[in-house]
């Protein structure tokens, strides 16, 4: 099963994301913030990240940056909510692959993270 880190500073999203994935990915890890995310791709090495933008402590972007200087091959897809295209092009243009728009609809969200395995 491909392996996913869950990138969201709001617990329920994360939790949404879990239920959505459960059957056909193992979720590796979970975090709350971009600093933790960056720590937690070293340390698991998943197969996909799934990116929220709006964080504290390190956002989405930064994030984004700093797991691409480290794997340039990292599969991250930004997790957004409407009304933020702006930002989802600057994640594209750094290196992330898809964006999900919040609120989650399962259908999508697999449709996004198959094409990346």
């Amino acid at each position: 099963m491909p392996r996913v880190l869950i990138v969201d500073d709001a617990a329920f999203m994360r939790l949404n994301l879990k239920n959505i994935l459960k059957d056909e990915f193992e979720v590796a890890g979970e975090a709350e913030n971009g600093k933790q995310a960056v720590e937690l791709y070293q340390e698991l090495k998943p197969d996909i990240v799934t990116m929220d933008i709006t964080m504290p402590v390190m956002d989405g972007l930064e994030a984004i940056k700093a797991i691409q200087d480290i794997d340039p091959e990292a599969k991250i897809v930004v997790c957004s909510a409407m009304g933020q295209q702006k930002i989802v092009i600057q994640a594209i243009e750094m290196g992330a692959k898809d964006f999900i728009v919040k609120p989650f609809k399962k259908d999508r969200v697999m449709e996004s993270l198959k094409k990346l395995i």
